[in-house]
């Protein structure tokens, strides 16, 4: 017998029954035999000792996107053998590749006291050194089928605890996959590269971390190295250089520095804003408020709402483990009272079913569709501690939530006027690299296949036209299967300043919630219908976008957006005066503007605002005074400029001018 191989350029050819991955390399060229890590068949993953059969193939090379996991994969295999030949008797536990890298967990012992005996830092150069050793002997991985028993004994002779508990974790009837490279091994169900020479040694340890086994709290603490690991020499320094970069610029470190916000241990996950971090929040708030405005009727659903209500919505059942539920302190110190309100409440953990009654309240009829309503609602999630991280995983967030009520005919229009404000938002913000996403039925659902086979016809034909519009600019895809249980959603992703990219926007369309709570209007037959729902974001969480702003522009914000826009300072108290006309001009003009007269140098005084990342420092001295002018110094540039009061005055309006009022202001003077 043979089986049949369709190849890339679509030629087909046939080969004995048992042929190898690497046997079709060869029979191609023995240069590609060499520079092959793995093979493709059907467009998974196999090693090239794998047997063919019938389908299509592909030989990928080191240099293949796709080899990039198994470089990290094979690189958590050495670095758990370098482990284990430092410190024998280690135990290592499981090690995936994630994002940009792996890691593996591992128990270390003290020899002498038995103690637990985490690793540190000071150990990694140790491990990358032995690392690089085993790769440079090239040894092969090769693949053995084990059975249950064989392995649970192997790995309890060398008291590999948490191996066998992951050996009697595998389902029954499964294959128990061993790979070896020399004398270690490890379970593991692969694929893996030819040997551990191909991993390269363009790679870097890069920290460690305590991490539950399992996840559980309730279980012993390990030890977490993680790595990275890529193709060239070339693509890590790239990635260490964007970690220095992201380092620099983290919203977490610039806060401090630009005295926005802090957090403590008293309200854990919740921020406590200072007075120029919440300009900015209010900032954004206003801006976005202006987007809305005229399209968007803006409302606000109560923040504690009975239980009841979550039941019904679904969240009770899908999503309580993320919610805070409380009761009246009476209600707790006196559970006996048959007066007092035993009754449990929930903070709400999103906006959408106080929306859905607001929109049941009063008959709605065909005409008043669409129904926009909008919230900048403050709601709470149960995140847990470890994975708080600033602005970007809170607990306490606000959300510029809306919400479409529309028939299915009015659905595809809502959702493209729905993707031009998101895509002006991000403009406006400098944000020029989008992609838009189709996330399309998972497979547990609410809602019959008729619904979802329209609504996704609808948001495929939109996504089409987004790309269409935009010539190219804006890239799209489909995500199968990650819907939400209630209905297909376009995610939007922008990329920032130094490449990274971040989900911000969704719109979805929702089957569940006004069925659940029976929401209706009467159509023009006089019948009831069930609206569309359409959940809409664009910031998302409004905290997490204000972290991404701080990040992408490194604090140096754009001079409409910023905090504190202007700082005046003297050189000599000659110029006091004269400083204060500026900044009462600069004030009258709209602009947020604080004073420096103190006896200090000027270029300390210029050093000291700059690390606050004051965008506009105007500086005055004797002559300016006498000459009825200002010198300008930019955040970031020595150099200066110098004009006339009046003229300062007009140009730094302009530029504090928010995006959106700057364009009505255009269009008034066009017209």
């Amino acid at each position: 017998m043979s089986v049949s191989l369709t190849f890339p350029d679509g030629s087909v050819r046939a080969f004995d029954q048992g042929t190898t991955g690497l046997a079709v390399a060869e029979s191609i060229s023995k240069s590609l035999a060499k520079k092959a890590v793995a093979i493709a068949l059907d467009g998974e993953l196999r090693d090239l000792s794998d047997p063919v059969f019938d389908g299509r193939i592909e030989i990928v090379t080191r240099t293949d996107p796709r080899a990039l996991e198994l470089i990290r994969h094979d690189a958590a295999h050495v670095m758990a053998e370098a482990v284990q030949d430092l410190w024998p008797g280690t135990q290592v536990t499981i090690g995936p590749v994630i994002e940009n890298g792996f890691y593996y967990d591992f128990k270390r012992v003290h020899p002498d006291t038995r103690e637990d005996w985490p690793f540190t830092p000071d150990d990694l150069p140790k491990i990358e050194k032995k690392m690089k050793e085993i790769i440079q002997k090239n040894a092969a991985f090769s693949k053995e089928v084990w059975s249950r028993e064989k392995a649970r004994d192997v790995f309890a002779d060398k008291g590999e605890a948490y191996k066998v508990e992951l050996v009697d974790a595998i389902p029954e009837g499964q294959d128990l996959k061993i790979y070896r490279q020399g004398e270690w091994f490890d379970l593991c169900r692969g694929p893996h590269m030819a040997s551990t020479g191909q991993v390269g040694t363009a790679f870097k340890l890069m920290k460690v971390a305590g991490a539950y086994w399992r996840g559980d709290a309730t279980k012993p603490m390990l030890t977490r190295i993680y790595g990275t690991a890529w193709a060239t020499q070339e693509e890590l320094d790239a990635y260490l250089h964007l970690l220095e970069e992201a380092e620099k610029r983290d919203h977490r470190k610039l806060g401090r520095e630009m005295d926005l916000f802090h957090f403590q241990e008293e309200g854990p996950g919740v921020v406590f804003w200072h007075g120029k971090g919440w300009r900015m929040f209010q900032t954004l708030t206003a801006y976005m408020r202006r987007r809305l405005a005229g399209v968007y009727e803006e409302v606000n659903a109560p923040q504690v709402l009975d239980k009841a209500l979550w039941e019904t919505s679904g969240h009770w059942g899908w999503y309580q483990e993320n919610m805070f539920a409380v009761k009246s302190a009476h209600a707790f110190t006196h559970p006996d009272d048959e007066e007092a309100d035993q009754r449990v409440f929930a903070l709400k953990p999103m906006n959408c079913p106080g929306h859905v009654q607001i929109f049941k309240h009063g008959l709605k009829s065909y005409r008043d569709l669409p129904i926009r309503l909008a919230e900048f609602g403050n709601v709470h999630r149960y995140e847990p501690s470890g994975a708080l991280h600033g602005l970007m995983r809170v607990r306490g967030f606000t959300q510029d939530d809306a919400h479409v009520f529309c028939t299915d005919e009015q659905l595809a229009a809502e959702c493209l006027r729905i993707n031009d404000l998101i895509l002006s938002v991000y403009d406006d913000f400098g944000f020029k690299e989008i992609v838009v996403k189709l996330s399309t039925r998972p497979e547990k659902r609410v809602g019959s296949d008729d619904l979802w086979d329209r609504a996704e016809t609808i948001m495929t034909d939109v996504l089409k036209t987004i790309e269409a519009q935009s010539e190219g600019r804006i890239k799209t895809g489909i995500l199968p299967g990650e819907g939400a249980f209630y209905g297909p959603k376009f995610e939007y992703t922008l990329k920032d300043a130094i490449g990274r990219e971040w989900q911000c926007g969704t719109t979805q369309v929702d089957f569940n919630l006004p069925d659940r709570f029976g929401a209706f209007y009467i159509d023009q037959n006089s019948e009831k219908r069930q609206p569309v729902m359409i959940h809409r974001a664009i910031c998302g969480s409004m905290e997490r976008f204000l972290g991404i702003l701080i990040e992408n522009f490194a604090g140096h914000m754009p001079l409409w957006f910023a905090p504190q826009q202007v700082v005046v300072a003297t050189i000599t108290s000659d110029a006091d005066d004269y400083g204060r006309e500026v900044a009462e001009a600069l004030r009258d003009a709209g602009l947020y503007v604080e004073t420096d007269f103190r006896n200090e140098k000027i270029n300390y005084k210029i050093r000291e605002h700059s690390v606050t990342k004051v965008p506009v420092i105007i500086v005055c001295g004797k002559k300016e005074a006498e000459e009825r002018s200002v010198n300008i110094r930019r955040l970031g540039s020595q150099a200066q400029t110098s004009m006339s009061l009046n003229e300062a005055v007009a140009c730094l309006k302009l530029e504090a001018t928010p995006p959106d009022l700057l364009r009505k202001a255009t269009a008034r003077k066009a017209a």
